[in-house]
């Protein structure tokens, strides 16, 4: 099987997650987000120490199916990708994926609404369900 990448794209951080040999994506960590220069560097780096054979890419598309602002964000991060890095993109839908993240991390006590962790952790968990929903797809 294919080593598969997942990620969530982002301005402060870039969510990443692995595909291990039984197809089980699991959350890896985060790198800068665009908003930095070294975030391709980092990106060139995690491909290669982890031997990377395809990317994984959430594609924000609005609820009614329109591309947006984001999305577009997203194609210039892909062609940044594509120009440095030479290996398959596969773009996947990930409406409510970083929502779905939040709420599987996020552990709130009665009666207090808990705060969004600045950790990465969100941002690597949703490359993860990005790469559960493509691996799915897939019937892997």
């Amino acid at each position: 099987m294919p080593t598969y990448l997942g990620i969530d794209y982002g301005t402060k951080r870039i969510g990443l997650a692995l595909a291990d040999e039984l197809g089980i994506a699991l959350p890896l960590g985060t790198i800068p987000g665009v908003d930095f220069t070294e975030w391709i560097e980092e990106m060139k780096k995690v491909v290669k120490d982890r031997r990377v054979d395809e990317l994984v890419i959430g594609y924000p598309i609005h609820m009614d199916g329109v591309v947006g602002k984001r999305a577009k964000e997203v194609d210039t991060f892909i062609s940044g990708l594509t120009e440095n890095i030479s290996l398959p993109v596969h773009r996947v839908d990930e409406r409510l994926t970083s929502v779905a993240a939040a709420e599987s991390i996020q552990r709130k006590p009665k009666g207090k609404r808990g705060k969004r962790p600045a950790d990465g952790r969100i941002d690597a968990t949703a490359a993860s369900l990005i790469l559960r929903d493509f691996l799915e797809g897939k019937g892997i």
